[in-house]
């Protein structure tokens, strides 16, 4: 990390500017002339330990099927390069997750789908975290739910990857996309648990229409997915694709854009 110019600061603060410096790359800056070098080398360890162990908590997955050489090569870089805009513990995954996709070269050796595994682990702890609340007058009544106009809940996720993440694991690493994508909804109940559903291609479809819906009912929706399949009897995809949405109401995953 290049240390800035600190030549109009005062000396403890340029003396902060070198040793969070060689903190965060004691390869590349020298130790402070004020502190000996074993207390550093303590310092070094600890706030590196303490880093590395917050990520590889946050992103159990990626931890495991990455070998130890090349984690902790992606966390000493991360550690010393990133710079964070939050001082927030439970921001730093996401400050990781920005490293990963916007400043960290793709390595020849890391798993293609690294940036989608990474961004599906980090969903859970930032929807667990997300400061939103359902209000109960947005909660559709099984009896109204068909020509209510609904909406995505804020505590509903809809995600799409590339890779079938949900399923990587150590035995499972597939090197190419899927041949479809995968589509999840990740949703938060009232508990604070946090979940994750595999929906179809025609289901992801729904919930993207109904995120730019703003005057059609679920029945008109639907129609409207039938008309685009172009299916042979579109009262079966009706059919279907109620059955979907009341499994989807019930979750509290679509509410009423208008209660």
């Amino acid at each position: 990390m290049t240390i800035y110019s600190t030549v109009d600061y005062p000396d403890f603060i340029r003396q902060q500017y070198v040793f969070a410096a060689h903190i965060r790359n004691p390869e590349s800056n020298p130790c402070p002339e004020a502190v000996e070098e074993r207390r550093m080398k303590i310092y070094c360890e600890l706030f590196y330990n303490n880093v590395e162990s917050f990520i590889a908590n946050s992103f159990p997955i990626l931890r495991k099927i990455i070998p130890d050489k090349q984690w902790h090569a992606m966390i000493r870089d991360y550690f010393a390069n990133h710079l964070s805009h939050t001082p927030l513990f439970p921001e730093m995954p996401r400050e990781f997750l920005k490293y990963l996709e916007h400043e960290r070269a793709m390595q020849p050796d890391d798993p293609p789908f690294i940036l989608e595994l990474a961004h599906y682990e980090w969903v859970e702890l930032a929807l667990s975290i997300l400061d939103e609340q359902i209000e109960e007058e947005t909660i559709i009544s099984e009896s109204d739910f068909l020509d209510a106009i609904p909406m995505i809940s804020p505590l509903a996720w809809p995600l799409n990857y590339r890779f079938p993440v949900h399923k990587i694991s150590s035995d499972f690493q597939p090197c190419v996309p899927g041949a479809m994508p995968t589509h999840l909804i990740v949703y938060r109940d009232a508990d604070f648990g946090v979940h994750f559903m595999e929906i179809n291609s025609v289901t992801a479809r729904l919930l993207q229409l109904i995120s730019i819906n703003d005057h059609k009912s679920a029945r008109i929706l639907l129609q409207q997915i039938a008309v685009e399949l172009d299916h042979a009897q579109p009262d079966i995809v009706i059919r279907g694709g109620m059955e979907v949405l009341e499994d989807l109401r019930k979750r509290h995953v679509i509410l009423d854009a208008y209660s």
